[in-house]
């Protein structure tokens, strides 16, 4: 592959967003920023602001395919539409199903993983995120109530085997039998817990973080609201300073000034914006499946489809992570760059896969998203190549 450099009038790095300059890519790897020009080829994006490829920690899937249908194809299709819209990098996230096909998502991620070649342009596999089986179901959304079981750590080893130790990220109820145990174990193999679906109380919620869980599942919804005498989930989330938030940014989900409120109180710095966006995600609106459940799509949301044909909750996002970051601009709420970074090495972090993706660093794959100056989508690179 060619040299090349990218000019621009801010870069995000690891350090401090720097004001113009270049950035060179070699052989699809990062080189250095400069302030001055290199001897190769310029490309000029003046206007635009470069940051890391984005990174989306809760997302089930894209394009009409999710980790439900267990099929590696489908994975690689979600992947190369993630990328034309600017996700780099995502955790493929399985729903509560029984614990053989989670088995089998977690196989089939695995096999996408491994089948792609150096030439495959689409965002990376991160690891995977097993969003359930193990929450309430007085919280249990629009995941399948039927399939809800306790913390298990043999059952997680078992998964963990086929999905040949990519699983990085596992959510649980706090105060569900045996949570603080798996906690604790998963924390001993490197895996990130996060607490949601869940109607634990301030105090099981702090044992549980005590134990080792370090990040809460789209906060606000799914589990215990704030309350000024129960704190609950969410204010466990706000509190614990050194675990991490996610949070959907589309504005419906939570509304702008409740992540405001969540942000002052967390710190962009914990703060994770994801999309948890369902496998019918970039398609038209309609009906479909969702985790073995009837939704709808309509109004860029989607609801559970009741048996008599209305709509019901809400039961996840179609939302890009790329205009996630735009809205958490133009809701005023930070600034570009640390949306950016919201969105990126937070994320990369909250996941423990910072040594990998997130950051804009010598030597590591040239994934980027750039933005125009009005924070929309201007295009995104994965190793050194542009995304058509």
């Amino acid at each position: 592959m060619s040299t090349f450099a990218i000019k621009a009038d801010k870069f995000v790095l690891p350090g401090a967003t720097m004001q113009g300059g270049y950035l060179t890519v070699s052989d699809g790897k990062f080189g250095m920023w400069s302030a001055d020009a290199p001897d190769c080829e310029i490309r000029d994006l003046t206007g635009s602001i470069v940051g890391p490829g984005l990174v989306d920690t809760h997302i089930h899937g894209f394009y009409n395919h999710a980790t439900t249908d267990r099929e590696a194809a489908g994975i690689d299709v979600s992947s190369v539409e993630l990328a034309r819209r600017g996700t780099t990098c995502w955790l493929p996230t399985t729903f509560t199903e029984s614990v053989e096909q989670i088995a089998d998502s977690c196989a089939a991620i695995a096999e996408a993983d491994e089948g792609r070649g150096e030439d495959f342009v689409g965002a990376r596999i991160g690891g995977i995120y097993l969003e359930g089986p193990f929450f309430t179901e007085a919280h249990v959304g629009a995941q399948n109530p039927v399939y809800l079981i306790d913390p298990d750590v043999e059952v997680f080893d078992m998964w963990q085997e086929k999905a040949g130790g990519r699983i990085v990220k596992s959510a649980l109820a706090a105060e569900k039998d045996g949570a603080r145990e798996y906690c604790a174990a998963l924390d001993a193999r490197g895996v990130v817990t996060s607490i949601g679906h869940s109607d634990a109380t301030y105090d099981e919620v702090i044992a549980a973080v005590n134990a080792g869980a370090s990040c809460f599942v789209h906060t606000y919804n799914g589990q215990r609201g704030l309350h000024h005498r129960d704190p609950g989930v969410v204010g466990g989330a706000m509190t614990t300073k050194n675990t991490y938030a996610e949070i959907i940014c589309d504005g419906r989900h939570v509304v702008p000034t409740a992540v405001k409120a969540l942000v002052d109180a967390k710190g962009w710095e914990h703060t994770v914006l994801i999309t948890d966006c369902l496998g019918c995600g970039g398609m038209p609106e309609g009906d479909y499946m969702s985790g073995g459940l009837p939704v709808v799509m309509k109004g860029g949301l989607c609801y559970l489809r009741n048996e008599d044909g209305t709509t019901g909750s809400i039961a996840g996002s179609v939302l890009t992570l790329a205009q996630g970051v735009k809205n958490m601009v133009d809701w005023q709420i930070v600034t570009a760059d640390q949306a950016i970074r919201m969105a990126t090495e937070v994320a990369a972090r909250s996941a423990r896969i910072d040594d990998r993706f997130g950051l804009i660093r010598p030597g590591r794959a040239a994934d980027m998203t750039i933005f125009n100056a009005d924070m929309t989508l201007a295009v995104t690179y994965v190793g050194g190549v542009e995304v058509k």
